[in-house]
């Protein structure tokens, strides 16, 4: 199976594909053999496994770990990763480590060849795992009832940072917790998480507060993922509805919406130098917006609902500007053997049968009806 010059984004299938989109040459291909697939090979997670981003590691339903090589166009490592209960919430590498985090909260760092591997509790109902890009060593963890808590794997016995709850509502009553994203600000200890009911927090370390320094609402239906923008100043949110918008970090306002979405945000991830934003989810699309002027510059159908995506951090395209484009229906490979196969029929002109057919029949109808006898006036 040939390989795209370069694929701009990778996305996981709940069906258990993995495809790249060349959004320069408008296609697509999937990396796994469809006949062979079933609901375990369902995929969770994605990250890259080297600066280079030459390696796509998967994390599927049933605890398997794949390496894709995007150089070999193939998957060249199989890593059994299974431990605690549910599906992974998170994937990560350090090292030539592969971290892994399941729902019921076992969060473990797998070493090849290591007589034992590195396990924390991070809670259970756990909803998102995610490393720091820059301090590799760092981890953050949250999920229903189970508020932030930043991890230093190197020290992981505590947690380096607990979240604290926000006081009770003015009814006196507990405020619930459900974390469904979170992300580190570049260049801060900060983080930003995004939760069920519409909130978005932001946490800082660094102060003796440990509940939010910052707290903004989206919308009213549950946040289910975001991203940073590349300057740090704002973060890309979006919900169960499809609904996306941009919320400034620093005041909590919202600058602008980005619209398009049909179904329920799974995944959304800035680029890290280019002013876009992908994003995908339960509509089958994945599309990619300009965080300048909001506009829509990809639209591609991927027949497959979407859990997960990886953005290329590479600056360099093949093009030096995007431009707005409508919807593409990308080439997939599933289809071109079905279509190749098909012969082309050459039809007459639809519109000159029904003409012909309608004139006949009122020439018909004028011929059979009796005309009518006159009366006789009163």
């Amino acid at each position: 199976m040939a390989a795209p010059a370069c694929n701009h984004v990778w996305v996981g299938t709940e069906t258990g594909i993995l495809k790249g989109i060349n959004l320069v040459k408008k296609e697509a291909i999937n990396y796994m053999e469809v006949s062979s697939l079933d609901r375990g090979q369902e995929v969770n997670v994605m990250c890259f496994g080297d600066s280079h981003e030459s390696e796509v590691l998967v994390g599927s339903r049933d605890g398997v770990v794949k390496v894709f090589n995007s150089e070999k166009s193939k998957f060249t490592e199989f890593h059994e990763c299974r431990g605690g209960e549910g599906a992974f919430k998170g994937l990560g590498v350090l090292d030539n480590a592969i971290i892994t985090c399941v729902e019921s909260g076992l969060m473990k760092v797998w070493r090849e060849g290591a007589s034992e591997n590195l396990e924390v509790q991070v809670g259970p109902g756990v909803a998102k795992m995610r490393q720091c890009d820059v301090q590799r060593n760092k981890v953050g963890t949250g999920g229903k009832e189970n508020d932030l808590k930043v991890w230093d794997l190197e020290r992981a016995e505590e947690p380096i940072f607990r979240a604290k709850n926000l006081r009770n509502d003015w009814l006196d009553l507990r405020v619930p917790v459900w974390i469904r994203d979170l992300d580190f600000i570049p260049e801060t200890d900060k983080i930003v998480t995004c939760t069920s009911y519409h909130q978005v927090r932001v946490y800082d370390p660094n102060t003796p507060q440990r509940r939010p320094v910052l707290e903004a609402l989206f919308g009213e239906d549950p946040l289910t993922a975001l991203s940073i923008t590349p300057d740090g100043r704002s973060v890309v949110v979006g919900n169960s509805h499809g609904n996306m918008g941009v919320i400034d970090l620093r005041k909590g306002k919202l600058l602008c919406a980005l619209k398009g979405s049909a179904g329920s945000v799974r995944s959304i991830q800035c680029h890290k130098s280019m002013p876009v934003v992908a994003s995908c989810g339960l509509d089958r699309f994945m599309r990619l917006h300009s965080l300048n002027d909001k506009k829509l510059l990809h639209k591609v159908y991927l027949k497959s609902r979407l859990n997960c995506l990886l953005l290329t951090s590479h600056d360099k395209w093949e093009e030096e500007e995007l431009t707005p484009l409508p919807t593409q229906d990308v080439k997939d490979e599933e289809d071109d053997e079905v279509w190749g196969n098909l012969e082309t029929v050459m039809e007459k002109n639809s519109s000159e049968k029904q003409g012909g057919k309608r004139e006949s029949a009122l020439e018909n109808t004028s011929a059979n009806t009796p005309k009518k006898k006159k009366r006789k006036g009163v």
